[in-house]
C-alpha cells in the first residue's frame, strides 16, 4: 500500500469518457489512500472546430476561454482538470523533426495547465501516471519533474494508423525514459521490456461489486420481449477490435438465437449487412450503471474479437465483467485469452467454433459452473490490481 502520495494521471480517455476506462477505475482507487489529479487530454484545434456542437467539446472550449473552472472536485482526494489552452493538430505532419519541434510546444502548453493545478492544490512527491499517450505527454516528466514517471501500455497502438506515423520512433523512446513501465498483460509487458527492463505486467481490474452484487435482477425493458436464447455483447462496437463475420454467421445459422449488442457502433458497424438480420439487436449506449442487468440478461456472453496486433495481447476488461455475473464466456482464443482465462471461457476461432461452443455452453451451464467463474473473477479487484502497481514503484523508489 502507499498511501498520502500526490499522483497525477494523464492519457487518451478524458474523465467524461461514455465508455469503461480501465485509468479512472486505477483513479478512484489510487484517491482512497492518495490524493489524484486526472487530468483530460488537452482539446486540439481540428476537433474543436469538428466536433464544436458536442457539448462534451463546448464545456473544453468554455474552459479555454475562462468562462469556466477547469478544475472540478469529483469526490474527495480525487480531482479532474480541464486544460485551460489549446492545442495544435499536428498529426498530418509527415517530417519527424518537425512533427517534434511543435509537439514540444503542444506539450510545453499541456505542461503549463498541469503546472498550475499542481501548484492550487500543493502537490509534491508526484508519481505521474500516463495510460498509453504517447504524443501530447511524451515531454511531461522532463517537465513536471515528478519523483516517479509510470508509462502503462494497455494497447499495441502503432498498430493504427494515426499513432503509427510517429509514435513508431516516440512510443519506444518514452518507454524506455519512464522510471516503470506497467502492461495489463505479458505481452505488452514484453513489448516494453525491449525498451526499458522495469517493464511488468499487472493484469487488470474489474468492479467485482458491481457486477456481482445485482440486487434487481429485472429485465431491461427494450429485451423484456425477446425469446431465450439470448447472446450478447457489451461495449463498443468497433470493427478494427471485432469480427463482424463472425456475428452475421451466428446470426444467419441459428436465427432461433437472438444477439443483443450494446454499445456505441463505429462506421464498420453501422453499415454492416447485421443491421438488416431480423434476429440482431443493436441497443446502442446504456449509462455503465445499466450494464450488469443486460448482461445478466444474456445466456451466453461473447467476444469475437480479430486477430491482430491490436488484440493479440488485449485484456477485454467485459470478460471479468461477464464472469464476475457467473455468465458462460466465448470469445476469440488469443494468446492471452488462453494464458488468463482458459480454464473459465470457451475459446475458438471461426464461425463454426463459435456456435459449436455457444451450443456448449447453454447445454452444459450449470450452478457450479457459474460459482466458479464468479470465484475467479473475484480475483481480478481493482483493489489487488493496484497494489500490484504500488509494488513496483516501491519497489523502483527503493532501489
Amino acid at each position: 500500500m502507499i498511501k498520502g502520495r500526490d499522483i497525477i494521471i494523464v492519457g487518451q480517455q478524458p474523465w467524461d469518457v461514455t465508455i469503461g476506462s480501465n485509468c479512472k477505475n486505477i483513479a478512484i482507487e489510487f484517491s482512497k489512500h492518495n490524493r489524484v489529479l486526472y487530468v483530460n487530454s488537452p482539446l486540439d484545434r481540428i476537433t474543436a472546430i469538428k466536433k464544436k456542437s458536442d457539448p462534451a467539446i463546448q464545456k473544453r472550449i468554455k474552459v479555454i476561454k475562462g468562462k469556466e473552472n477547469g478544475l472540478l472536485v469529483i469526490e474527495n482526494n480525487l480531482w479532474n482538470l480541464y486544460p485551460n489552452k489549446m492545442v495544435e493538430s499536428i498529426n498530418w505532419i509527415n517530417n519527424q523533426r518537425i512533427f517534434e519541434f511543435f509537439n514540444h510546444l503542444n506539450n510545453k502548453k499541456f505542461a503549463k495547465c498541469i503546472l498550475e493545478a499542481i501548484e492550487l492544490l500543493e502537490f509534491t512527491n508526484i508519481i505521474l501516471f500516463n495510460d498509453n499517450d504517447i504524443f501530447k505527454s511524451f515531454y511531461l516528466k522532463e517537465m513536471l519533474l515528478p519523483t516517479t514517471s509510470i508509462y502503462y501500455s494497455r494497447d499495441y497502438m502503432l498498430f493504427v494508423d494515426y499513432w503509427k506515423k510517429h509514435g513508431k520512433k516516440l512510443e519506444p523512446e518514452l518507454i524506455a525514459k519512464s522510471n516503470i513501465c506497467l502492461a495489463n498483460s505479458s505481452y505488452m509487458a514484453n513489448y516494453c521490456k525491449q525498451y526499458n527492463p522495469n517493464s511488468y505486467n499487472i493484469g487488470q481490474g474489474c468492479d467485482i461489486d458491481e457486477f456481482s452484487n445485482l440486487k434487481e435482477l429485472i429485465i431491461p425493458k427494450d429485451i423484456q420481449s425477446l425469446n431465450k436464447p439470448i447472446i450478447g455483447y457489451v461495449g463498443a462496437l468497433i470493427g478494427l477490435r471485432l469480427n463482424i463475420s463472425i456475428l452475421l454467421g451466428i446470426a444467419k445459422s441459428k436465427p432461433n438465437w437472438n444477439i443483443v449488442l450494446v454499445g456505441p457502433e463505429d462506421e464498420a458497424f453501422k453499415e454492416s449487412e447485421l443491421h438488416h438480420i431480423s434476429n440482431v439487436y443493436f441497443l446502442g449506449s446504456k449509462p455503465s450503471n445499466d450494464l450488469p442487468r443486460y448482461i445478466n440478461s444474456f445466456d451466453v456472453c461473447v467476444n469475437p474479437q480479430i486477430l491482430s496486433q491490436v488484440t493479440v495481447g488485449n485484456y477485454p476488461r467485459k470478460i471479468d465483467e461477464y464472469l464476475a455475473m457467473g455468465k458462460p464466456v466465448v470469445a476469440t482464443n488469443t494468446p492471452f485469452m488462453e494464458e488468463v482465462f482458459s480454464e473459465h471461457t470457451y475459446l475458438g476461432q471461426t464461425t463454426e467454433d463459435f456456435i459449436f461452443l455457444i451450443n456448449k455452453a447453454l447445454v452444459e451451464n450449470n450452478s457450479d459452473l457459474i460459482e466458479a467463474r464468479k470465484a475467479f473473477a473475484s480475483t481480478h479487484s481493482w483493489e489487488n490490481n493496484v497494489l500490484k502497481i504500488y509494488d513496483r514503484i516501491k519497489q523502483f523508489e527503493n532501489s
